[in-house]
């Protein structure tokens, strides 16, 4: 447990560095599952000299590997002690920490992250590349339909040219920083709208009771309008 503690550690705390770039942590993720499962492979037998060990130390009876483990109420199983130490044991824990792993950093959420390095703005967008993030629009099937994707080819290529001449992108070392900026230029919603629109969403058993043609008598007489609603 300490040696698979080690090994996921390091990665829980990477992942929690506010300075962590994409890429770093989609190489983090994936380097840290080979690491278990090389771990699994071959750790085992690498284990076995620091048990003997610690057992003689502490005047603690050790096992022949290769003898029939003994089960429950002393009941002998046709199972050598090292299958059960290695495959019920050793092996079932390392796949509970390499299935978790997988549920949480799935293979296309892994590639979604790989993919949306593309736009890392580090070094005048020196990792922008382009059938990457084409790749990431295919993702998102029900925001890029074939014709989305054939504008996005050309809009793609317009990004490029006009961020790495643009002044305000220079400076630019994170996706975080170009994420704040576009939401900048593109924010057109005021506070007064937002603040509605959450007031509408957190209050919604409140407003189902509202009849819709209370709503569309308010907002008739709200100002002179050229139709009826």
């Amino acid at each position: 447990m300490y040696d698979i503690l080690r090994l996921t550690g390091t990665l829980s705390k990477q992942l929690q560095r506010k300075d962590l770039d994409i890429l770093e942590a989609a190489s983090m993720v994936r380097g840290t599952m080979e690491a278990l499962q090389s771990f699994r492979n071959t750790w085992f037998s690498s284990i076995l000299p620091k048990v003997s060990s610690f057992c003689q130390t502490h005047k603690i009876d050790t096992l022949d590997m290769e003898e029939l483990y003994i089960g429950a109420r002393n009941c002998k199983t046709t199972k050598t002690n090292r299958f059960h130490f290695e495959v019920e044991i050793f092996n079932t824990v390392v796949d509970m920490q390499l299935t978790e792993y997988q549920d949480r950093f799935s293979k296309t959420s892994t590639q979604l992250l790989e993919y949306m390095g593309a736009l890392s703005p580090c070094d005048s967008f020196a990792q922008f590349d382009k059938s990457k993030l084409l790749k990431l629009g295919r993702l998102y099937k029900y925001d890029f339909d074939d014709s989305d994707m054939i504008d996005l080819v050309g809009q793609l290529e317009i990004f490029y040219h006009s961020c790495i001449k643009d002044e305000r992108f220079t400076s630019f070392k994170e996706i975080s920083d170009l994420s704040r900026l576009m939401t900048d230029l593109r924010n057109k919603i005021g506070d007064d709208f937002l603040n509605d629109t959450l007031l509408c969403n957190v209050e919604t058993e409140a407003l189902v009771k509202v009849e819709n043609e209370k709503v569309i008598e308010r907002f008739q007489k709200m100002s002179a309008r050229r139709g009826q609603i």
